[in-house]
């Protein structure tokens, strides 16, 4: 017979009949319509099965009538939870101190969020609010009018025009807009265009100021490529060079590669662990024991309890820790090198910029030794080489 629906819920026995006349008494209940499951011959006139709660009553007339005799032999469902946990005083007050604590926890002012000010310091506007005795854990019912704190924060808060703040169950929202003050365009000091380093100028592009050096020609670190000097000693202006010089660069690196690779990987086998957190504190509730695997990784999600979709300082954590293997990969002498190569020269462009061209590369010299290969490589790059130096007046005095 199929089981019933939610019969974790509805609750279910599972009995024993002892009796001559069982056949009878399995034809009645059949007859009767009572659902009964998993039943199991336990002797020659004996049987157990389960059937829901509600329907156990059912089986008196036709256990009188067929002269059978019956047992409980376990309860599942929660009405027996429900009945040993009545029977629990102390767990009963704890969840009565449980509901009653959760009221006043929704009385209170949870979280307080500064939104829109990016000139006035967010600590400025949540001390002003504190003055006005809006604060964190401050009962909602100790508070002033929306519109009152929004007139109070607005006349101490220099800088903003309006100050808006609206509450939302146990959050409140302080919105600042702030008053517009018109920017002031950055000073710019005469300067010369250098080069960074020690190259070839292979592109020189003077969008202001006047071209030193020309292509092909060789310059050193600090050298001037866009000079901001125009005309001659009697008639000269100063201006902010601008433009883009680019030279071959050469770097030297000592590149170390292992030929072994070591990852991990996740096994599928793990142990959970179940936490009661309350403020800051968590409480373990399952999953104690100790941790069954050499090597781990732990993942933990939390989901709070929220009141009209604000989060409150309690809720349920799970930490599942995953069982680990470490997987050894070995790799061949070229692979390592082509790895080496291939790392140092992204260091090249975090360093020199994403624009950087390799034009070639020299290893001078590598050896394999202690599992690892050594390189050391020089590389040739195409790079941005000017920088801007401020020009100084009166150097010679």
């Amino acid at each position: 017979m199929n089981i019933p629906t939610m019969i974790q819920i509805r609750g279910y026995l599972k009995v024993s009949v002892r009796g001559e006349q069982l056949s009878s008494f399995i034809n009645a209940i059949t007859e009767a319509g009572i659902p009964v499951w998993e039943m199991k011959p336990t002797g020659s006139a004996s049987a157990s099965f389960k059937l829901l709660l509600s329907d156990f009553k059912e089986l008196r007339p036709i256990l009188k009538g067929t002269g059978c005799r019956t047992r409980i032999l376990e309860r599942h469902g929660l009405p027996f939870r429900a009945a040993r946990l009545l029977r629990r005083k102390i767990f009963a007050a704890g969840i009565v101190v449980f509901f009653a604590l959760l009221l006043l926890m929704s009385s209170m002012v949870w979280s307080i969020r500064v939104e829109g000010n990016e000139k006035v310091a967010t600590e400025d506007v949540l001390q002003a609010a504190k003055q006005e005795g809006l604060y964190t854990y401050q009962w909602i019912f100790r508070l002033k009018s929306m519109d009152k704190l929004s007139a109070s924060l607005a006349a101490q808060l220099p800088g903003t025009s309006w100050v808006g703040v609206e509450r939302d169950g146990t959050s409140v929202t302080i919105q600042v807009v702030e008053a517009s003050v018109p920017k002031k365009s950055p000073l710019q000091s005469p300067r010369h265009l250098v080069s960074t380093a020690d190259a070839v100028v292979t592109s020189i592009y003077a969008e202001k100021g006047l071209p030193q050096v020309a292509v092909n020609s060789r310059v050193k670190k600090g050298d001037i490529l866009i000079s901001g000097l125009l005309g001659d000693e009697e008639n000269h202006q100063q201006v902010v060079a601008k433009g883009e010089v680019k030279g071959l660069v050469w770097h030297e690196y000592e590149i170390e590669v292992p030929l072994e690779k070591k990852s991990y990987v996740l096994t599928g086998e793990f142990k959970k662990r179940s936490y009661l957190v309350l403020g800051n504190r968590a409480v373990q509730l399952w999953g104690y024991g100790e941790m069954p695997f050499e090597s781990s990784r732990v993942l933990t999600l939390y989901d709070p309890l929220t009141w009209r979709n604000h989060p409150l300082p309690l809720g349920w954590m799970t930490e599942k820790e995953m069982e680990v293997r470490q997987n050894t990969e070995t790799v061949t002498e070229q692979e390592a090198k082509k790895e080496g190569l291939a790392s140092a020269f992204r260091d090249i462009l975090a360093k020199y910029g994403p624009d950087s061209r390799l034009v070639s590369q020299k290893i001078l010299h590598d050896q394999k030794e202690n599992g690892k290969v050594y390189m050391k490589v020089l590389f040739e790059v195409e790079e941005v080489i000017a920088k801007e130096l401020p020009i100084v007046y009166n150097q010679g005095d």
